[in-house]
């Protein structure tokens, strides 16, 4: 199947300057590529502000300062030069993957409300205790369950055998999907914990909807 993407951009102007005070002197500058347009004059404002900006590219975008899905390298590749990250955008699933990545502050813009907020870390740190029940979970249990989707640019079918090889005394069943459903997972009553190969937001956003432990395999 072909496959074409499209880049969908925010049009209108973004204008932080009434915020600019409000954040620290060295700032790591990410957003999406909805906003990526605009990235210059939030950069010129905040350096008019006093504020030194910094842009970094991940190793899957296309645009500098462009977070994508679940690469937030443009802010882990600047982190040891910055004070604090602003995300221009709406939502929390980056700001709160570049916290728990960075260990760093993140401020959020909000182009369609023009307000500036700031990620609580009590939502990273019980991300990052869940992350950690998990796989206490996965290391206790014998019977696994990997999800494993063939999506372009999410299968990765060839780490997830590599398990077997690390993990000998565990038995690994693998799951393949297109999209996964979470229902069909409730058929192996048997699998004590799910490895999740695919998008990582699975094992963050979906797991309420899976009723065993699940543990992202990069967190293993």
């Amino acid at each position: 199947m072909k496959l074409m993407f499209i880049e969908a951009r925010y049009k209108k102007p973004i204008s932080i300057e009434k915020h600019v005070l409000k954040l620290p002197s060295r700032v790591g500058l990410v957003t999406t590529v909805q906003f990526i347009g605009q990235v210059k004059e939030v950069k010129s404002q905040l350096e008019k502000g006093g504020k030194k900006v910094f842009l970094g590219k991940g190793k899957h975008t296309k645009y500098n300062g462009q977070v994508l899905g679940c690469d937030v390298d443009a802010a882990v590749y600047v982190e040891k030069k910055v004070d604090a990250f602003l995300y221009i955008g709406s939502g929390l699933f980056h700001p709160i993957a570049i916290s728990l990545k960075t260990k760093k502050d993140v401020f959020t813009f909000n182009p369609l409300t023009n307000k500036l907020n700031k990620v609580d870390k009590k939502e990273a740190a019980k991300i990052n205790k869940r992350k950690k029940g998990a796989l206490i979970k996965f290391l206790s249990s014998t019977e696994i369950g990997v999800i494993v989707t063939t999506k372009p640019g999410q299968e990765q079918l060839r780490k997830a055998l590599e398990l077997k090889k690390r993990f000998k005394d565990k038995n690994f069943y693998f799951l393949i999907f297109d999209t996964i459903d979470f229902n069909q997972l409730e058929n192996f009553p048997f699998i004590e914990c799910f490895v999740n190969t695919a998008c990582p937001r699975i094992a963050l956003d979906d797991s309420v909807k899976i009723s065993k432990a699940i543990i992202n395999l990069g967190d293993i």
